[in-house]
């Protein structure tokens, strides 16, 4: 009775010293003003609640320092498992692979161990049905604007694009290659538009490693019509607000609203002794018609 009239909790962090372990799990994703990432956070959310766990959410900002700072204090918060959403390589993270904190690597792998847990889908398997799908479209001039490539699902995605372009005697030429000239992924496909239009490049289709770098590109194509067609623009992650924002983007769809069931699920059977080091979510290509306005 004196429990329930004081609203008594017991002490997590006295049981969290006792037992080496909390409630807390950490999530240190790599930017979260992409829309992939928040949709991959409240997932884990979710399905941690479910389990009775709490979640602690940081942006490391992609940066291997402020990353480090999280990864340090989430140590010393005994946190039961770090979960990263979009992993670069740094100091404390070297430390902290094989120890005792279970690490889950999200969307990209590990980047100083790609055989680590992992949790996302193929990339390279993705990267070749979006080019293969845009060859039987007779889209054979292409050009490929990419984000950052620390990132391990943005190199795959970019080799298996440009493998099936060269097998199907379409090679991607390197100028039609663009990379980061910002960090922010619009503002990269907002810039490669830009280039491409001062070289006069006439595409049929641009393949971007992100919706939110083909984003950019259409603003720039919109705003300095060339007065030709405007070429198809494809893209990866495909969010739900697609279908109301972006009717006219093709994109491989990745069902980022069940990354957290599947993070939790490796996490158990990790925890129960299983060597299962990785669970790969199927994705799907999504067609739109590019001659609609957005």
């Amino acid at each position: 009775r004196a429990v329930a009239d004081l609203d008594y909790r017991p002490s997590s962090a006295g049981k969290s010293l006792r037992l080496k372990q909390s409630r807390l799990v950490a999530v240190l994703a790599a930017n979260l003003a992409n829309p992939a990432m928040t949709t991959i956070a409240a997932s884990v959310e979710n399905a941690l609640r479910r389990e009775g766990l709490v979640m602690v959410l940081c942006d490391t900002h992609d940066r291997p320092d402020i990353q480090d700072e999280y990864l340090r204090e989430m140590k010393a918060q005994q946190a039961r498992a770090i979960i990263l959403i979009g992993a670069v390589e740094s100091p404390l993270l070297a430390a902290m692979r094989g120890g005792p904190t279970p690490m889950v690597f999200v969307s990209r792998r590990d980047p100083g161990h790609p055989a680590g847990c992992y949790v996302g889908i193929d990339n390279a398997a993705a990267g070749r049905d979006l080019a293969r799908h845009c060859l039987a479209k007779g889209l054979v001039r292409a050009a490929i604007v990419q984000g950052s490539s620390t990132s391990s699902a943005t190199r795959e995605r970019v080799e298996a694009i440009g493998a099936e372009f060269a097998a199907a005697g379409h090679p991607v030429p390197a100028e039609l290659r663009l990379g980061p000239a910002r960090r922010d992924h619009v503002d990269i496909g907002f810039e490669a538009a830009r280039s491409l239009s001062a070289r006069g490049a006439r595409p049929d289709v641009v393949v971007c490693t992100s919706d939110l770098i083909a984003f950019g590109v259409r603003r720039y194509l919109r705003e300095h019509p060339s007065g030709e067609a405007m070429p198809v623009i494809a893209g990866f992650d495909d969010s739900p607000l697609n279908d109301w924002i972006a009717p006219w983007l093709t994109s491989i769809r990745i069902p980022y609203d069940a990354f957290g069931a599947a993070i939790v699920d490796l996490l158990a059977a990790r925890a129960e002794g299983s060597a299962e080091a990785q669970r790969i979510l199927a994705h799907t290509l999504v067609e739109r018609r590019a001659d609609l306005v957005g």
